[in-house]
């Protein structure tokens, strides 16, 4: 755990929030021990920013790996973040027991917070 929260510490840096100013880092670990990063990064079409977690979780996929395990959330103000919903769905996807590290040392699994997820099972 420890070993991701400092990863997505350090992601922070490189984070693009022109308009909110709050920095989120996220690291997430894939089943064969990889780590992805991502930063949230913002847009003046607010629709269109994207979240920390959405770059880590598209940046692991990008390369082949989907087992998504754990992951790690860190905020510029020092206060725990937990994913937003549209995270939360994406998260699902791969791994609906993935465990979120929040930075105060908790952790959660991702079907404590997302308790009705949409699934692959609804579409058939």
């Amino acid at each position: 755990m420890n070993l991701l929260i400092e990863a997505a510490s350090r992601s922070l840096e490189k984070a693009y929030n022109p308009y909110s100013g709050l920095s989120v880092g996220c690291a997430l670990k894939t089943s064969s021990g990889k780590i992805y990063d991502g930063v949230n990064i913002e847009n003046s079409v607010f629709g269109l920013t994207m979240c920390a977690e959405r770059v880590a979780v598209f940046k692991a996929v990008s390369e082949g790996n989907v087992d998504i395990e754990q992951i790690a959330l860190v905020a510029s103000t020092g206060k725990p973040v937990y994913p937003c919903g549209a995270c939360r769905q994406v998260l699902f996807e791969f791994n609906p027991n993935t465990k979120i590290h929040l930075s105060n040392g908790k952790t959660l699994v991702l079907m404590e917070i997302l308790p009705f997820a949409f699934s692959r099972d609804a579409l058939s």
